[in-house]
C-alpha cells in the first residue's frame, strides 16, 4: 500500500491539507490470499454472506419480502442472484468503493445488526482472489422509483458506476457477475460452487439453490423429529460420519440457549492424544465460519468432536476462526457442563454405555474428575485402575483395603505388586497419567479412606523377619553380601516371603535413587563439583537387596564357605532382582550382570575340570 504523506515546512507554519493514503488493490488481494485467508474458497462464503444479510435487511423492513439466492456456474464465470434489500447508485459509491466500509453501518439497519452475518466490510474485495473483474447489477427495494444501478471493477483497483434501464432488473435485489482471474477458473466450476455452497450454507435460513441444485438442508439433523430415539441415533449417526469421517459411539445433545447455540457433540469410537488439537465446525447464523474450531471445548473434551450453530460468538477478522473473548469462555464452560452432565447421565442410568466409553477414553474422564470433586464423586465406581487385586475402580478396591497403598511410577510398582499381593497388602499402579493425583484425591470424595504411599520400609515392614538364631548363624554370609554390593549403594537383609520361587527383591523409592544419582556424579566430577555435591550427602535410606530365606537357591547360596563365590552369586542375585523390577540398567549394573554371569561359568568350569 502506497501513501503520500507532506512534510511541515519551516519556511511556512501555515498547515497543509491531509492527504489520503491510495491502496494498491493488487497487493491488498496478494495479502487476503495468502495471509488472511486459508484458501481461495472463501470468496463463495463472501458472497453467500453479502446474499443473505441483502435479504436479512429487507425482511427487517418488509416481513414478507422473498429470501431466495440462486447461484449460475458456467463457462469460468459465476452469477449470484438475491432478493435482498438491494442499493441505489449513492448507495453503491458509499458502500462498494469504499475499502473497509459495511453495508451493516447504514442508516436504519443498526438496530437488526444483530442478525448479519459480516461484522467487517470485506465483502466483494474477497471475491478479487479468485476473479479479475466483478460486476454488480442492484435495485433497491427502499427506493423503488431508483433506476438500477451497475457497478464494475477490475482488480487494478478501477471501476465504473452507471445506472441502467428497468429492465436489467425489475425486482429489489443485487446480481454479481465474476469473470475468473487466470489459472482460478476451477474455483468457478459448477460442481466446486455446489460444493463450497453446500459446506458453508447448509444451514442458512433462506432457499439458497445452485442451478436447480438446493443447497439448504433445514432443520438441521439435531432439530428434527424422528420416529423413534433409535432412528434419531441412526441418523445423527450418518450426519457424523458424513461430516467427520467416523461412526461415533455416542451422540450428546448440545442446546444452550442464553448463548444461542444448538448442535451436537459427537463422541470419538478410538482414543486419541490429549494433545491432538480437536476441529469442531462452527456456524454463525446458519453460515460455516470455521471447521477448526479448536478453542469451543475445555481442553479436557478431547473424546469428542463438535458441530453447531451460534449467533453469539464473535469471528476473527478473517472470519475462519473465533475470537477469544468472555462470551466464548463463558461458551465453553456451558459446553463443558453438557458433556459433564452426559457423563453423569450415563452413569445413572446405562452403565453399559459408560464402560464402553471408558473402556475407549478413560484418559478424559480422569482428567476431568482431578479437577472436579463431584465428577470424581460419580466416575469413582467405574474408572479403572492396575491394582494388585486386578483392574478395580477405586471404590471397589477401597472397599477391600483398610490402607490404599499406591506408587508413583510403574516402575515402582513392578518392583513390589507381587510380593505386596502374596502378602496381602493391596497397591494400586499409580504410574499412569493423572492416576496417582486420583487417588491422592480419593479421601475429599471418600470420607476416612487412608491413603498412603508405598515405600521400600512398607513393603519391608510386611516381610517375615527370620529367627533371631538362624540370621546369627548366618552372619558371615550376610557381611560377605553386603560387602560386595555396598558400592553400588545397596544393603543387603534377610526375610522370610512368599512366593516362594522369588530368591530376591530389589527394593528402592524415589529419595534413595536420588542419593544414588548424587552419589555417581559426585563420583565423576572434578574436584570442585565433588565438593558441591558432597556437601548435599543425605541420609535418605539407600536401595536394599530383600533376600528370601524360604528360597531354596538362596539357602544353598547361604550354605557356602567361599567367600568369593558368596559374592559372585549375590551379584547374580542383585542383576536377577533388578531385572525382574524392569529397571533401566546404570552402567554399573550392565558391569556387575555380565562380571556375575562370567563368574559363575569360570566356577561351574572349573568345577568339571576339578572332578
Amino acid at each position: 500500500m502506497d501513501s503520500q504523506i507532506s512534510q511541515p515546512s519551516q519556511a511556512s507554519p501555515s498547515p497543509q491539507s491531509p492527504h489520503t493514503f491510495q491502496v494498491d488493490l493488487r497487493g491488498l488481494v496478494d495479502l487476503l490470499s495468502h495471509h488472511l485467508y486459508s484458501s481461495p474458497k472463501v470468496y463463495l462464503r463472501e458472497l453467500l454472506q453479502n446474499a443473505v444479510d441483502a435479504i436479512t435487511a429487507r425482511r427487517a423492513e418488509q416481513p414478507d419480502a422473498p429470501a431466495r439466492v440462486r447461484l449460475y456456474a458456467e463457462g469460468g464465470s459465476l452469477r449470484v442472484e438475491d432478493s435482498g434489500v438491494g442499493l441505489t447508485e449513492a448507495d453503491v459509491h458509499t458502500l462498494l468503493a469504499t475499502i473497509g466500509r459495511s453495508s451493516k453501518r447504514a442508516d436504519g439497519l443498526r438496530e437488526a445488526r444483530s442478525d448479519f452475518l459480516g461484522q467487517f466490510g470485506i465483502g466483494l474485495l474477497a471475491c478479487f482472489v479468485v476473479a479479475e473483474r466483478i460486476r454488480v447489477v442492484s435495485r433497491s427495494a427502499r427506493t423503488p422509483d431508483a433506476a438500477p444501478v451497475e457497478w464494475t471493477a477490475s482488480d487494478d483497483g478501477s471501476y465504473t458506476v452507471r445506472t441502467l434501464p428497468d429492465e436489467a432488473r425489475p425486482e429489489p435485489g443485487t446480481t454479481v457477475h465474476l469473470v475468473a482471474r487466470a489459472g482460478t477458473g476451477e474455483w468457478l466450476s459448477q460442481e466446486r460452487v455446489l460444493a463450497l455452497a453446500r459446506d458453508f450454507g447448509s444451514l442458512l435460513p433462506y432457499d439458497v439453490r445452485v442451478g436447480e441444485e438446493a443447497v439448504t438442508d433445514l432443520p438441521a439433523p439435531w432439530d428434527r423429529t424422528y420416529p423413534s430415539p433409535a432412528t434419531r441415533r441412526v441418523a445423527l449417526a450418518r450426519h457424523c460420519y458424513d461430516l467427520f469421517g467416523f461412526t461415533p459411539l455416542d451422540s450428546i445433545e448440545l442446546d444452550v440457549p442464553l448463548a444461542g447455540i444448538r448442535g451436537m457433540a459427537y463422541v470419538l469410537p478410538s482414543a486419541v492424544s490429549p494433545a491432538q488439537r480437536a476441529g469442531h465446525r462452527v456456524h454463525l447464523k446458519g453460515m460455516l465460519l470455521t471447521e477448526r474450531g479448536e478453542q469451543l471445548l475445555p481442553d479436557w473434551a478431547f473424546f469428542v468432536r463438535c458441530v453447531l450453530d451460534t449467533d453469539s460468538l464473535r469471528p476473527t477478522a478473517s472470519r475462519e476462526s473465533l475470537y477469544e473473548d468472555e462470551t466464548l469462555a463463558a461458551v465453553r464452560e456451558a459446553l463443558g457442563e453438557r458433556i459433564r452432565s452426559w457423563l453423569t447421565g450415563l452413569a445413572a442410568g446405562d452403565p453399559q454405555r459408560l464402560a464402553a466409553f471408558l473402556a475407549v477414553h478413560h484418559l478424559g474422564v480422569k482428567s476431568l474428575a482431578r479437577h472436579d470433586a463431584e465428577m470424581l464423586r460419580t466416575m469413582l465406581p467405574w474408572l479403572p485402575f492396575e491394582t494388585t487385586d486386578g483392574r478395580l475402580s477405586l471404590e471397589e478396591f477401597a472397599q477391600r483395603h483398610p490402607v490404599v497403598h499406591f506408587t508413583r511410577t510403574v516402575e515402582e510398582y513392578r518392583q513390589v505388586a507381587p510380593i505386596a499381593s502374596a502378602q496381602g497388602v493391596g497397591v494400586i499402579n499409580g504410574g499412569y497419567t493423572y492416576d496417582s493425583e486420583l487417588v491422592e484425591a480419593l479421601p475429599s470424595v471418600r470420607p476416612g479412606t487412608v491413603v498412603a504411599e508405598l515405600d521400600a520400609d512398607t513393603v519391608t515392614a510386611h516381610l517375615d523377619a527370620v529367627d533371631p538364631a538362624e540370621e546369627l548363624a548366618l552372619s558371615g554370609f550376610l557381611a560377605a553380601a553386603r560387602a560386595k554390593l555396598d558400592p553400588l549403594g545397596c544393603d543387603v537383609v534377610l526375610r522370610a516371603f512368599h512366593p516362594l520361587s522369588v530368591p530376591a527383591l530389589h527394593l528402592d523409592d524415589r529419595s534413595a535413587r536420588h542419593e544414588q544419582a548424587r552419589a555417581d556424579a559426585e563420583e565423576q566430577a572434578d574436584d570442585l563439583w565433588a565438593g558441591i555435591l558432597g556437601s548435599l550427602r543425605g541420609s535418605a535410606p539407600r536401595a536394599r537387596l530383600v533376600l528370601n530365606h524360604l528360597n531354596p537357591l538362596v539357602r544353598r547360596i547361604s550354605s557356602l564357605g567361599d567367600p568369593e563365590l558368596i559374592g559372585t552369586a549375590t551379584e547374580s542375585l542383585y542383576g536377577q532382582a533388578l531385572l525382574m523390577a524392569q529397571r533401566p540398567l546404570r552402567p554399573a549394573d550392565s558391569a556387575l550382570l555380565n562380571r556375575a554371569f562370567i563368574g559363575l561359568l569360570e566356577w561351574a568350569t572349573h568345577g568339571e575340570d576339578g572332578h
